[in-house]
């Protein structure tokens, strides 16, 4: 298990520790209206952190071709219909580009700096001149507004703590209930500001074009020009 990540509960369990079982259950929630809006229709889309596919299908369902890639082989097992490739993402170089890069579940808030910047990186190697990269961040009080809870349609999700581990990295506790079963999940979070974000994008060579949703967790960002 890498350090500082962990899980609880029944399923297969991933390197970051999610748990496949949990994963095939959790359903999608407005990601696809926010991706379909975004882009052109029947776009080729890289999907960095495709989990279970709870994404993958609907964005299927919908035309675009998908490459989706995870670094478990058990979460890409879940997947039909999608092109699926085994691999951190931060390593990944597929030495092809696509119209769409996708960055979802606040990967973008790695702990670790040179993580969050190897995946910034493999989004720019990844998406073609004309393209743009999707990404989902966190909202401004993920880290203050807790504990908190929301339904999800299927069970309960808590956010039970945001916990200092230093060097401005937070240890997040996140719990799943069921009713058949219970999960929970530790993964570490670092919160960042717009500019902070934007300043990261930027020495990945991506610029902001748009803030998706109001509450700005959904980004549309593009090839910075050279020289910008």
């Amino acid at each position: 298990m890498r350090e500082g990540y962990k899980g609880t509960g029944p399923g297969e369990r991933t390197p970051d520790g999610c748990s496949v079982e949990l994963y095939k259950r959790l359903p999608v929630g407005k990601e696809p209206d926010v991706i379909a809006a975004a882009v052109p229709a029947g776009a080729t889309v890289l999907e960095l952190g495709s989990g279970a596919g709870r994404v993958t299908r609907p964005l299927l369902a919908r035309g675009f071709a998908v490459t989706a890639v995870d670094e478990s082989p058990e979460m890409l097992a879940q997947i039909e219909g999608a092109r699926t490739v085994c691999s951190p993402i931060e390593r990944l170089d597929l030495g092809e580009t696509f119209d769409v890069v996708m960055l979802a579940s606040f990967l973008v808030h790695a702990g670790d700096p040179q993580v969050r910047q190897g995946l910034l990186r493999t989004c720019r190697r990844h998406v073609r001149d004309g393209g743009c990269v999707l990404i989902q961040r966190e909202g401004q009080d993920w880290h203050t507004d807790v504990p908190r809870e929301r339904d999800n349609g299927a069970g309960t999700v808590r956010i039970v703590s945001a916990t200092p581990v230093g060097d401005g990295v937070d240890s997040m506790l996140c719990e799943y209930v069921y009713p058949d079963a219970r999960w929970s999940q530790t993964f570490l979070s670092r919160p960042l500001t717009r500019q902070e974000f934007e300043g990261h994008l930027h020495r990945a060579g991506l610029a902001v074009d748009t803030y998706l949703t109001e509450d700005g967790t959904w980004v549309r960002a593009l090839p910075a020009p050279p020289g910008l």
